[in-house]
């Protein structure tokens, strides 16, 4: 594999996350659903996914770079699972709205289980990682413009869990913006 067809698979994996960052973050503001802890953390994971591709991109592809992104998505499938069996028992209603009949965790819980093995799967090219082929080029626009959209996704995400948190825990199960409500 060139190192132009592993930047560019890494920039196509960090537009699948900045979709998965969107698609959360818009759910939260169009059908008024504020994440609760267990979500805002998968949420850090996916945007902490982004590391290994970000590294990739910038300094040409190794294993280690993977390895990060890996160890993220196992951790972020152990948090998934988690709130799953929160919610498993016949009769509970989950925590939100469906999508396609799953819950917004259970997806994530599917995405961070793809994400492992497609990690494994690009582990599997040691051409990519070969020193004598390896040319370090500085990222084209459309690399750049994967970095910088997950970046800003990231971002938002934070700004918008502080107003839904504040300085102190967030709430179980929130329903207000913790810091909106005590600037009016």
């Amino acid at each position: 594999m060139t190192d132009t067809r592993a930047v560019t698979l890494n920039a196509l994996a960090l537009y699948g996350l900045a979709l998965l960052l969107t698609a959360a973050f818009a759910a939260q503001l169009m059908l008024h659903e504020l994440p609760c802890p267990l979500c805002l953390l998968q949420r850090i994971l996916f945007a902490l996914l982004a590391i290994g591709p970000i590294l990739n991109i910038r300094f040409g592809p190794r294993p280690s770079h993977y390895a990060l992104s890996l160890l993220t998505a196992v951790l972020g499938a152990s948090v998934s699972t988690r709130q799953v069996l929160l919610h498993i028992l016949p009769g509970d209603a989950g925590y939100g709205s469906a999508l396609l009949g799953y819950h917004y965790y259970t997806w994530a819980l599917i995405a961070f289980i793809a994400a492992i093995v497609l990690l494994a799967a690009m582990l599997l090219f040691d051409r990519q990682f070969d020193q004598r082929t390896a040319h370090i080029t500085a990222p084209g626009g459309f690399a750049q413009g994967a970095v910088w959209s997950v970046v800003g996704l990231a971002a938002l995400n934070v700004l918008s869990t502080l107003l839904e948190c504040g300085i102190g825990a967030c709430a179980d199960n929130p329903i207000v913006y913790e810091l909106l409500k005590r600037a009016s």
